[in-house]
């Protein structure tokens, strides 16, 4: 990769042709282009990253999730080892000033660390990257524009060298970085079913301008919420319920999302006392958490009375335990907790585990305690 073509103090990148095609297919049509161009971004300062700087340099979201992001906000997050940056792509001609959507400097599962100023020109094949703020410095120096909802910072408050990102993020991996924002108030289902069938009119050109940000930033928050208003606005593909993915088979979507079928056998999927004979159907993903790889299963528990479904942690690697503090925790869609929801590990164990009964077409929210990498919040259906 050509990385070098430095005028001035900012770093020009190459685009790859080839990427380029692909992701004009993936995002093809006038809504699309703030994805396309978001993709372009990632797709040529990951691999820059990777093989200029020798960073582990991953998305922070798989390519759904960035998707629904797209779909109403630019910007993209990645993950740059221990540390996160968002990349704001921009075409303007001019950098003479930094403006970051507010969704990433006050939502707070959505801040990062760094934010980084990216041009990029499809036409001539390059991107830029102009400089990067903290958001420590973002919130605190960055003037607000109540009119499209943006922190602005001139290019000269800006670190124009993205050298010295790196040897922080080397020599000084404990620098403060980020500054303390206000607690979104909660939604029920009720209310954001509501502004999802409102604000997914697609001839609503800014859903994001169109309610109190507090609204808003909630409703972005939830993963699971955010991919339903990105399907009902652009017409992606929303997922089917787990019943449909284990009788017909499992979408695209699904499998983007990093889910697989897979067939447990008794003495794997035995537990509490029920001995099931028969081999068992289920979905899984495979997930990083702290360096380790675990899978992440779900599938039914014969009964005689009702349906209940297993979600079950377990290591992959043969031999390693779950620590002790791990936690697994089911939630309804509204983010709610409900009695017998969680499985904490007092000591190292082999499983963590939750049998839940559902009615046909339940939604649950999955979480893990340490975070899984790329997490986002999605809703399982049954």
């Amino acid at each position: 990769m050509t990385s070098d073509l430095a005028l001035f103090d900012s770093t020009y990148l190459e685009i790859d042709p080839n990427l380029q095609a692909q992701a004009w297919q993936q995002n093809d049509g006038p809504s699309c282009w703030q994805a396309y161009l978001n993709q372009l971004c990632l797709e040529t300062v990951i691999p820059w990253l990777r093989e200029d700087y020798d960073l582990q340099a991953i998305p922070a979201l798989k390519l759904p999730s960035l998707q629904s992001i797209w779909a109403v906000v630019t910007g993209t997050p990645i993950q740059v080892g221990a540390q996160k940056l968002v990349l704001i792509p921009t075409e303007t001609i001019d950098l003479d000033e930094f403006r970051v959507p507010q969704e990433w400097v006050d939502i707070p599962n959505w801040i990062t660390d760094y934010y980084v100023a990216a041009q990029v020109n499809p036409d001539e094949g390059w991107v830029r990257l102009g400089g990067f703020t903290k958001h420590l410095q973002l919130k605190a120096q960055g003037a607000y524009d109540w009119r499209d909802r943006t922190y602005t910072l001139n290019d000269t408050d800006l670190t124009s060298d993205l050298n010295v990102l790196w040897l922080t993020q080397q020599f000084n991996p404990q620098e403060m970085t980020q500054a303390e924002v206000n607690a979104l108030p909660a939604l029920s289902k009720v209310q954001a079913d509501q502004l999802i069938q409102r604000l997914g009119n697609s001839e609503l050109v800014t859903p994001r301008l169109s309610i109190p940000f507090e609204q808003w930033g909630s409703l972005m928050a939830h993963g699971g919420w955010r991919q339903r208003l990105a399907a009902q606005r652009y017409g992606m593909v929303e997922q089917q319920s787990v019943r449909q993915w284990l009788q017909t088979g499992m979408t695209n979507f699904a499998q983007q999302l990093g889910w697989q079928p897979i067939t447990l056998q008794p003495q794997l999927s035995a537990a509490r006392g029920d001995q099931p004979s028969m081999p068992i159907s289920a979905i899984s993903r495979q997930l990083q958490i702290e360096g380790q790889p675990y899978e992440l299963n779900v599938h039914v528990v014969a009964t005689e009375l009702t349906t209940v479904w297993r979600f079950e942690l377990r290591p992959v690697t043969p031999g390693v335990a779950i620590p002790r503090g791990f936690v697994l925790r089911l939630l309804t869609e509204d983010l709610a907790s409900f009695e017998g929801n969680e499985d904490q590990a007092t000591a190292p164990v082999d499983r963590l585990y939750i049998d839940v009964a559902l009615e046909a077409g339940e939604g649950l929210v999955w979480m893990i305690e340490p975070q899984p990498n790329q997490f986002d919040q999605e809703i399982l259906r049954f």
